[in-house]
Parts: structure tokens; sequence; C-alpha cells
């Protein structure tokens, strides 16, 4: 069984939160797998001066989501194809039915 990943955020930015008394993204996010330098969509962290939020899901700051997408300006479009946009009201996955021998 494959194994599912799950995307931590890497912004450019963040903001305080004063209602859940923690930082948040913000300006533009990226998709981050923990225990990596570098970002879905192959940026450095560290070079590109992105702060790390393992605590926020990558669905959280879709801004259809509404979860902490207040302060954020852009979604890198690169990370989003390769993470997915999985929401509510996201088709699932492609999957082929009939593989070829």
């Amino acid at each position: 069984m494959a194994r599912t990943r799950r995307y931590d955020v890497a912004a450019s930015g963040r903001w305080w939160d004063e209602d859940d008394h923690r930082w948040l993204p913000a300006g533009e996010v990226h998709a981050w797998e923990q225990g990596r330098n570098e970002t879905v969509c192959g940026l450095s962290v560290h070079r590109s001066r992105l702060s790390r939020f393992p605590a926020v899901g990558w669905t959280d700051v879709l801004p259809e989501s509404g979860g902490a997408a207040d302060a954020v300006r852009r979604v890198c479009p690169r990370c989003a194809a390769a993470a997915g946009r999985r929401g509510a009201d996201a088709r699932p996955a492609w999957r082929r039915v009939n593989p070829r021998p």
C-alpha cells in the first residue's frame, strides 16, 4: 500500500494570530515535507529565506479553505500541482482504471 504524503507549509512571511496565539503563514506559500530542506517545487527553504510551519497543513492555507489563509497572497502553482488542491469540492485523484499489461 502506498504511503500518503503529508505536506506542511513554508512561507515567505508570517503573522501573529491573536485568537489562536500562534504564528501563521503569510505572503507566498509553498508545500514542504518535514525532514527535507526544500519545498515540493524545488526551492531551498534556507536560501529562499522561507519560514517553516510544521503545525499548519497544506490544505489549511488554500484560499478556499478559509483556515490559516487570511494573510496568504499567493499559492505556488507548482506546489499546488504536486501537493494537490484538496478541499471539500476537490475531485478525487486521477487513477488508471484499466492499465495495460
